[in-house]
């Protein structure tokens, strides 16, 4: 059907004029409708428009419109309320229905929901308000009728739905392209703003600030909680906003622009809240990490913070495409899993050695600070990350080793270990008396009970070969001590202390020689050592050395 130059004419006028009014909500208004018949419901494209044409100021018809809604199951309702509040509904959602991209074909199928002969405005902001085929009619479905008291509720929260009856009343006359009402609830709103703004900045930077700062926990206030607290503040506004915005029922494509605005900040500020108590948990694990003797734990604090700052980012970035830009993440989610499986076979190893990094925080095999060897590795731990882990070498060069080569690998960690082997041949000369050998062994094994970081319950001081040049006593001990200069300082105080002992015993160490025996001169004196004294008194001599021993290390 074609209309004339000047019907067309005065419609678009009609159309671009009356949303600057207030009441052509929910429709395009640049949508070149053929509109010679405004009750026509033969298929989505003339539904639409009877049902939107019927409620706008100027034509204002909601008997029209109503027979749009599908009464079954809704029986003795007022249909005609129910068409006034689905169309504030899709006004308060700021859901721009363009008319011309509505399907003109009776027979219209959705290819998305098998075939079926609905037709759904908006996936993502109202989902549950279609169009079905009944009979040769489209209509707005029964659970669609059925649900416009609920999702009127849900548009208009907190009684803001009474508002939509009270503010008209306040006048109609229009000033600026806007009624008098809307003018002042823009005023009005505009103070809420500004208010809750000062409400909030209050509760937070003095209340909530102060009642920390009184409890003790001023550190926390001002690093993790406070400038959450002030994004909280912020969101709360914008909720408000968001909120009363929709009452004042201004031009729907300004109201959609609205809405895709404050939808998009309201999943942006929510990201950055969770962003930022990534930060506060991160200050709370790393006071726990601080608790434990693992320092593996410290290296987990910042993976661990760098993970779910990324995972954040994501989740936030996909709520901000789907409810704040209204772009539909299905068809990304589905290219972005063939991409990530793609990925996943080019980059095997570097998810080979992200579990096996994986692995490592898990079982803890070793923790930073660590000695370990692991084939030709050979160092101390000095970082643990997500693709690899460094050592440093005692050639004091960086060795990165793959996370994946090391969790498939054998360690070997000695900074593990409860006690730290030490074991020697003290080498004495075959002249010693058999008595003073007695003597210089339990005074060896004195030596070793007296030290503080030797292992009491088990070492082994024995006389245990006889070599080709000197008589050989096995010393095999053990350090309880944590780290590896510990344990050598505790080796020097022992072989220090074996010294001193042969001095004291005037025991003779051996080392590798030939001797040659001549026949001895009277008048000279072999070199020889002539051991007279018994046993008894090189037991005196240990006891007095023994004594000397524990009060040298007294007055150290």
């Amino acid at each position: 059907m074609k209309i004339g130059l000047k019907t067309g004419v005065f419609v678009a006028f009609v159309l671009l004029v009356r949303p600057l009014t207030g009441q052509v909500l929910g429709l395009d208004p640049l949508s070149g409708l053929d509109t010679a018949d405004h009750e026509n419901f033969s298929s989505p494209y003339h539904t639409t428009f009877t049902f939107f044409y019927n409620l706008n100021e100027a034509d204002y018809n909601p008997s029209i419109a109503a027979e749009a809604l599908n009464m079954e199951g809704s029986q003795g309702q007022n249909a005609e309320a129910l068409a006034v509040m689905l169309k504030q509904i899709f006004d308060g959602n700021g859901v721009y229905v363009r008319i011309n991209e509505v399907p003109n074909n009776p027979n219209y199928r959705d290819s998305v929901r098998k075939g079926r002969q609905i037709y759904v405005f908006d996936e993502i902001m109202l989902p549950s308000v279609y169009l079905e085929k009944v009979g040769e009619r489209w209509k707005f479905s029964a659970a669609t009728v059925q649900n416009i008291k609920i999702l009127h509720k849900e548009t208009y929260p907190f009684g803001t739905d009474k508002l939509l009856n009270l503010l008209p009343k306040i006048g109609n006359q229009v000033y600026f392209g806007l009624h008098l009402w809307q003018l002042v609830g823009i005023f009005f709103l505009i103070l809420l703003v500004f208010a809750s703004h000062k409400l909030f900045t209050f509760l937070v930077d003095r209340g909530l600030y102060y009642v920390l700062i009184r409890s003790g926990y001023k550190r926390i206030a001002k690093q993790y909680l406070l400038p959450v607290a002030r994004i909280v503040s912020i969101y709360l506004i914008v909720l408000v906003l968001d909120i009363f915005i929709r009452v004042l029922q201004l031009p729907i494509y300004l109201v959609s622009w609205i809405s895709l605005l404050l939808n998009a900040i309201k999943p942006f500020i929510v990201t950055i809240i969770f962003y930022k108590l990534v930060d506060v948990f991160s200050g709370y694990m790393e006071r726990m990490a601080d608790k434990t003797a693992s320092t593996l734990d410290d290296q987990l604090v910042p993976l661990v913070r760098k993970t779910l700052k990324a995972f954040v980012i994501v989740i936030g970035s996909l709520f901000i495409l789907k409810y704040g830009l209204r772009i539909d993440i299905v068809p990304f989610l589905t290219g972005l899993s063939i991409g990530g499986l793609a990925f996943a076979l080019a980059a095997q190893d570097t998810i080979k050695n992200f579990f096996g990094s994986v692995m490592i925080f898990i079982d803890k095999p070793f923790q930073v600070g660590d000695w370990i060897t692991s084939g030709e590795v050979d160092g101390t731990v000095e970082e643990v990350g997500f693709r690899s882990t460094r050592v440093r070498t005692f050639r004091n060069s960086l060795m990165y080793i793959p996370n994946g080569k090391i969790a498939d690998a054998t360690v070997d960690n000695h900074g593990l270990r409860q006690y730290r082997r030490f074991y020697s041949t003290i080498t004495i000369t075959y002249d010693t008396p058999p008595e003073l050998i007695e003597v210089f062994v339990e005074g060896l094994k004195r030596i070793v009970q007296q030290h503080p970081k030797t292992r009491k319950d088990y070492y082994n001081i024995y006389l245990n070969n006889l070599s080709a040049y000197s008589l050989d006593i096995m010393f095999y001990v053990f350090f309880e001590v944590p780290t590896w200069p510990e344990e050598l300082k505790a080796r020097e105080d022992l072989i220090l202390a074996a010294i001193r002992l042969a001095n004291k015993l005037e025991v003779r160490f051996a080392f590798p020689t030939q001797t040659l025996h001549m026949e001895t001169f009277p008048e000279k004196k072999g070199f020889t050592p002539i051991y007279q004294d018994g046993k008894m008194a090189y037991q005196n001599r240990l006891d007095q050395f023994i004594k000397d021993e524990i009060q040298g290390e007294q007055s150290s």
